[in-house]
């Protein structure tokens, strides 16, 4: 396979591809995550995957395919992005507290000619999480660059996620079998 650009500073998306044994070179987008109004919640992550990977194609000028992809969290269909502060992380943890939530992924892979956009969905129920359990995880883990405050492959995943129906490297930022899948059409 050719090398792709990732188009993420992610660490956890650079691990997956790594994984996934995908060459790739990394090629942060810097692109603000504002959106127009009147996209629905499930549009947005597709939105700003597309336009990630059509800033980093216009700042290198590259004819090699770009993987950008944006993930949010949603729980009664409200956007729970990336917490500003302590208190903010506290709050979605507590929200997400023995609740289902939705993980969606947006993915774009692009080439100088084509795009091919797709979204995933994967369905998270977290156990009852205790106040004390949730002050420890957004204390020694500081997930504030983390969309729902938190990341399935940490302490609070492990220990207080219930069941997930879905891929699971999606809810880590990339559905990586899927992103191959796709990969083969081009």
């Amino acid at each position: 396979m050719d090398r792709i650009i990732l188009a993420s500073a992610s660490p956890r998306r650079k691990q997956l591809l790594e994984w996934a044994e995908i060459p790739f070179d990394q090629e942060p987008s810097d692109d603000d995550e504002l959106v127009p109004e009147g996209l629905s919640v499930s549009e947005i992550p597709v939105f700003l995957a597309s336009r990630k990977a059509a800033t980093v194609r216009k700042r290198i000028g590259t004819k090699k395919i770009i993987l950008a992809a944006d993930t949010i969290v949603v729980l009664d269909q409200q956007m729970l992005g990336k917490p500003a502060n302590r208190a903010d992380a506290i709050r979605m943890l507590t929200q997400l507290s023995g609740r289902v939530h939705e993980v969606i992924t947006g993915v774009s892979l692009s080439n100088d000619k084509n795009e091919i956009l797709f979204s995933e969905t994967t369905l998270v129920r977290f156990h009852p999480l205790s106040f004390s359990d949730i002050e420890h995880y957004v204390d020694r883990y500081s997930p504030y660059d983390k969309a729902g405050a938190y990341a399935i492959q940490e302490w609070i995943g492990v220990t207080g996620i219930h069941s997930i129906d879905g891929d699971f490297y999606n809810v880590m930022g990339l559905p990586v079998s899927r992103v191959m899948q796709e990969l083969k059409t081009f």
